[in-house]
């Protein structure tokens, strides 16, 4: 099967933007046409967005709902789609599974109704593959020295998103794949690329 659309999910901290970032590099070493993206921030718009949700206070957890929703829209639109549509590799550092992780098993926001509408924002832009690179809440936190509102949020809600993404992960084995993130950088990144080697079909 030929992989469009790969994912890098996690708590914070987890090491998910540089694992994104060296898939990247390998796609490209390897003569195919990546294109790396983030959630929120990939657009123009998206980069307000991301603002208002890490440095923003005091904000509404339907109102943090739907402005996600608003940046991956614009994402799917301006970024993702004509990306694929020219045979590139996308790989996004976060995409829908977040929001089931945060705003459901996080913020507590009713699945159904997220899943309505993710169904409607997203369609069929859904990733071959995710990669969710899990690691305790204590560990990752325990990396960060200037926190952002999320970072800022008490123990017990990293604890759920986590468990949230899990939880995400059982549902969908086929589709993602829960590596271990309490190694190397290293060890991190081969045990993705061998998991792609698998799957991925060369030009």
């Amino acid at each position: 099967m030929k992989l469009a659309f790969i994912t890098i999910e996690g708590v914070e901290s987890s090491g998910k933007s540089i694992q994104a970032k060296l898939l990247t590099d390998w796609l490209k070493e390897n003569g195919l046409n990546p294109l790396l993206t983030i959630e929120p921030g990939g657009t123009p718009f998206g980069k307000t967005i991301r603002k208002l949700l890490l440095n923003g206070t005091n904000i509404d957890p339907i109102t943090e709902f739907f402005l996600y929703l608003s940046d991956r829209k614009e994402h799917i639109i301006k970024v993702i789609l004509p990306a694929m549509e020219k045979g590139k590799i996308v790989v996004s550092d976060r995409y829908y599974d977040s929001t089931f992780a945060y705003q459901g098993g996080g913020r507590g926001i009713d699945k159904k109704w997220i899943e309505s509408l993710m169904n409607y924002v997203v369609q069929n832009v859904i990733p071959d593959i995710t990669f969710l690179i899990d690691i305790s809440p204590e560990i990752s936190l325990s990396r960060i020295k200037g926190k952002d509102r999320i970072e800022k949020e008490e123990m017990a809600f990293h604890k759920r998103v986590r468990e949230a993404y899990l939880k995400r992960a059982r549902e969908f084995p086929d589709r993602i794949r829960v590596i271990n993130g309490a190694r190397t950088i290293r060890e991190i990144q081969d045990d993705i690329r061998n998991q792609l080697k698998e799957r991925l079909v060369h030009k």
